[in-house]
Formats: C-alpha cells, sequence, structure tokens
C-alpha cells in the first residue's frame, strides 16, 4: 500500500489547554507577491475551467503568523481563503491580539458542535442502493471511477487496508495521500491502524460506500472502486469538541491545493454538548451562518470543487429535524436518505428548512445506516461521471446528478430530486433526450382520479406539499385497479405521485 506521509499520523494531540477558547485571527492583508500555494496540478485545472488565481490562493503572511509566536502565541491552523489562523487565547491575550496592526478581526470559533448522529455498523451493506442507482449501466460503460481523484474529510480510517472490500484500493496504491489535521505535534499517529475513538471507523464505512468491492464475493458496495483517494481527518470522534470547524477548513484548502475536484464529507455539524446558548440554531442552517458552510460555498464558487455532504440524521428529531451544515451550502451537492422500498424519505434523514431560496436535500438515495453512507454512494456516481468526461465542471456535474434524479423537476425538500439514475446520466452525457417520464396534470376541486401506468403494482409514493417544494407529509397509497384517487388535503397546493420510473405532478387550481 502507498501512502505518502505529508502530514500523515501526527500522534499525540497537541497540548493546547481545553480550558482557553480558541479564535480566527483574522488579517488585514497578504504578501501579494508570494507564489500562489497551489500545485502545479491544480494550477491546471484552474488554467482549463477559466477559474481566476486570486489572493485567496495566496498564503497567510509568514511574518505575521511569526509575530504572534513571538508574542507566545501557538497559532494551531491557517487559512488562506479566509486570510487567518485559528489561536487559543485568553481574554487578556485576545484583547491584545486585537490590538495588533495587522489583525483585522479577532473571532470566535463556533463552539459546542458535534458530528451528526449515525447508528455504527461494523460492515456497510449497501449492495441495495447499487441496484438503485443503476450501478449495471455504469459497468457497462466501463465506468468504474479510474482516474478519478477523490476528497474524504471524516473522522477516522482504522482498518481501511484490512476491509476485504477496500482491499484492492489498498494493494494499488489506492490511498494516496492521508492527512490528521485533529492531531498536530508533529509526532506518528497511524490512521489506518491505530483506533483513537469510536468514531475512528466512520470514515473506512464512508470509503466503503464510494468504491468498496469484494473481488472474492463479487459484492460491489461503490461505484468508484478504481479512483485514488486523498483522506483527511479533521474530526476526533463524537466526543464534546469544540471549534473543530477550522480542522475542515484547512482540509479542505490542502485538498484544493493538490488539485482535487470531487469531495465526499460525511460530517454534519448541528446541535452543542455543553452551554445551549452556544448552540447552532435551526435557523442558522442557511448556508451563510457558519464557517463551515462559508469554506464549502467557496470551495464550489471559486475553486472549482464538487462537494458532497450528507443532509444529516435529525429528521425524527422534533427539536431539530432540517439539514446540518456545511449541508446547507447552496453550491454543495446535499444527500439525504430513502428506503428501498418506495424510494421516500428514510425517518431519520433530514429535511431542507423551509425558508431557504433554494432545494434542499438536493438528491436522495438508499441508506439503512444514515445520510453519512448515502453521500459516499453518490460520490461514486460522480467519479463514474468525472470518468467519463473529465472536463465537465463543478456545476455541470451537479446538474447532471440532479436531472438524472428519478423525480426531476418535481424536488421537494424531503428528498430532493430524488434518486439518481446511471442510465438517465449516461443520457445527459451524450447530450441525448431523456425518455418521457413525468408529467403535470392540473386538478381543480378537492378531488382527482389519476390513471397510471400499467406497469404501476402495489402502493406508490404520495409528496403533499404546500408549495411546489415543501412537504406536509408523505404517503404510501395503493391504486385501485390503474387509478389513484386523490383527495386534496387543507393547505395542499401540489401533490407529486412517485412510481419510481415515472412522475406526475398534480398542481391544484
Amino acid at each position: 500500500m502507498l501512502l505518502t506521509v505529508s502530514g500523515y499520523g501526527l500522534a499525540q494531540p497537541y497540548a493546547a489547554s481545553t480550558t482557553v477558547p480558541k479564535y480566527w485571527v483574522c488579517f488585514t492583508d497578504k504578501d501579494l507577491q508570494a507564489a500562489p500555494a497551489l500545485s502545479p496540478q491544480a494550477l491546471a485545472q484552474r488554467r482549463s475551467r477559466q477559474l481566476p488565481v486570486d489572493e485567496t490562493d495566496k498564503p497567510v503572511s509568514v511574518a505575521y503568523v511569526a509575530q504572534l509566536r513571538a508574542l507566545g502565541l501557538q497559532p494551531l491552523g491557517q487559512s488562506r481563503w479566509f486570510n487567518a489562523v485559528s489561536v487559543p487565547l485568553t481574554a487578556a491575550q485576545r484583547q491584545q491580539v486585537a490590538r495588533l496592526p495587522f489583525v483585522r478581526e479577532v473571532r470566535a470559533l463556533e463552539p459546542g458542535l458535534i458530528i451528526t448522529s449515525l447508528p455504527h455498523a461494523n460492515e456497510p451493506k449497501l449492495a441495495a442502493v447499487m441496484a438503485q442507482m443503476q450501478a449495471s449501466d455504469f459497468a457497462q460503460a466501463g465506468l468504474t471511477g479510474r482516474f478519478v481523484q477523490i476528497g474524504v474529510i471524516d473522522a477516522g480510517f482504522f482498518g481501511a487496508d484490512s476491509m476485504s472490500w477496500l482491499k484492492p484500493i489498498a494493494q494499488r496504491g489506492g490511498f494516496r495521500q492521508i492527512r490528521d489535521f485533529v492531531n498536530r505535534a508533529g509526532t506518528h499517529n497511524d490512521l489506518i491502524h491505530t483506533r483513537e475513538t469510536r468514531s475512528d471507523d466512520h470514515g473506512t464505512e464512508v470509503l466503503g460506500a464510494i468504491g468498496g468491492y469484494d473481488p472474492i464475493s463479487g459484492l460491489q458496495l461503490g461505484l468508484g472502486y478504481d479512483a485514488s483517494f486523498y483522506l483527511a481527518r479533521t474530526d476526533a470522534g463524537n466526543r464534546e469538541f469544540r471549534g473543530e470547524e477550522d480542522n475542515w477548513v484547512q482540509a479542505i484548502e490542502w485538498l484544493d491545493s493538490l488539485g482535487v475536484r470531487l469531495i465526499n464529507t460525511s460530517l454534519g455539524y448541528a446541535k452543542g454538548f455543553t452551554n445551549p446558548k452556544e448552540n447552532y440554531a435551526p435557523a442558522q442552517m442557511d448556508g451563510h451562518t457558519s464557517l463551515i458552510s462559508r469554506a464549502a460555498q467557496m470551495a464550489t464558487d471559486k475553486k472549482g470543487m464538487l462537494i458532497i455532504v450528507s443532509a444529516g440524521n435529525e429528521g425524527d428529531d422534533h427539536t431539530w429535524r432540517v439539514i446540518s451544515t456545511p449541508a446547507d451550502a447552496e453550491g454543495v451537492l446535499a444527500v439525504g436518505a430513502t428506503n428501498n422500498r418506495l424510494w421516500n424519505r428514510i425517518g431519520y434523514s433530514s429535511i431542507g428548512p423551509e425558508a431557504l431560496p433554494y432545494l434542499k436535500p438536493n438528491i436522495s438515495c438508499f441508506s439503512l445506516y444514515g445520510t453519512s453512507l448515502a453521500a459516499p454512494a453518490i460520490t461514486g456516481f460522480a467519479a463514474c461521471l468525472m470518468q467519463a468526461n473529465p472536463k465537465l465542471t463543478n456545476k455541470q456535474l451537479r446538474d447532471i446528478i440532479q436531472q438524472s434524479a428519478h423525480l426531476y423537476p418535481y424536488g421537494n425538500n424531503y428528498v430532493g430530486y430524488g434518486v439518481p439514475q446511471a442510465s438517465r446520466a449516461l443520457l445527459l452525457l451524450r447530450s441525448q433526450p431523456l425518455p418521457t417520464s413525468n408529467r403535470t396534470v392540473t386538478a381543480s376541486g378537492r378531488e382527482v382520479d389519476l390513471e397510471l401506468p400499467a406497469s404501476v403494482e402495489g402502493q406508490v409514493s404520495v409528496f403533499r406539499k404546500k408549495s411546489a417544494q415543501h412537504v406536509i407529509r408523505q404517503e404510501a397509497l395503493r391504486p385501485n385497479k390503474g387509478k389513484l384517487t386523490l383527495h386534496r388535503l387543507a393547505g395542499e397546493t401540489h401533490t407529486t405521485v412517485d412510481m419510481k420510473d415515472a412522475v406526475i405532478e398534480v398542481v391544484w387550481q
């Protein structure tokens, strides 16, 4: 197994006191004569996609960091995108730093962040989602994610080289670089062979859902099993940590510097553990409140990256229910979870806030074990498309994935546009027309009878909506002799009837 040790394994946690809060120290300017902190590959990709190299690509001022160190401070991380460093500061130190002429702002890191709750599973059993997304169509086209670089930002990758479904990746040197943004002391910590927390195999399960394949049993768990992987650990698990957003920002900037364009991050941040006044509120899932969301949006808009994010597992939590951050960022592809029978929202999957002016989640797919394993299934899907056409921009990729989904264009805030279909994606890649599988019906009064295709058997999924996108409730209804009768609910303006291979959108007058 080939592992490039660039920050890989850094052994023991840094010695910052847990009683001293961390702050972003934002600088006033940069050395604009400094070279961009980008690899030749990253620079070439920017040029090919006509994305400018700007001030956000210049490194943080070495002189400013040195002056902070001269004051006895210990910067822990740097962000060239936000021109800032993260530093533990006492109240007195914060006042001292704020008065420095080169400091624009001293901002408290968001406290009280936790990894989105995840029912633990020793082995991801995701073969069903492969059938749901039509994996065989990609296989027949020879699409396996080959030559595609995927960045994975997660909580740990313990055992990634020993799991049967990941051994082929390890044996061909597919884990290209691994970097630990949690432990910074410079000592060695083998992320793959050492477990620090009970969540250290979370990233391993995510890798399986992206590109897992067991050559002995023939079981395919992920679509992108020929991809190359760049792994970043930013979360030490689901313990009580504070201010870990800076780890994520540094990881996404590191991946950008390497030219990695496709990112999976199955981490969602929502609630805190200690002072309730310091927690996020559901209303703050607005795409611009959290630092991590702003960084994800910058990566999308300015760096040409496609970031695929788990929507969150709080759909059954009536004190929260909505997606977590950074799934709220407009530019990311937020992935919810469906059940495997009707393809409607599985109970735990978080819903999109109604206040957002854009649709979240964007799409969904089947997962028994949380949206943390739904997002990587879509990342494997994206890798196949990138292999088919490496020149696609991140926004073109996002559009193809959304338009290939089975409900498109009738999205909703429960499952987005639904489940991406490989057959539809391949047609879109070839600029060929999609089969006509959806229709709009205008209904008046309180009732409408719908004639369903003869192929429909058993129950169908119905989304009752109070607008074009916002669901009142979802139901499973059984047609009678090929006819489905809908009785309009109070406040219902639209109804989506989902038959998997066909969709009817009812617009009530």
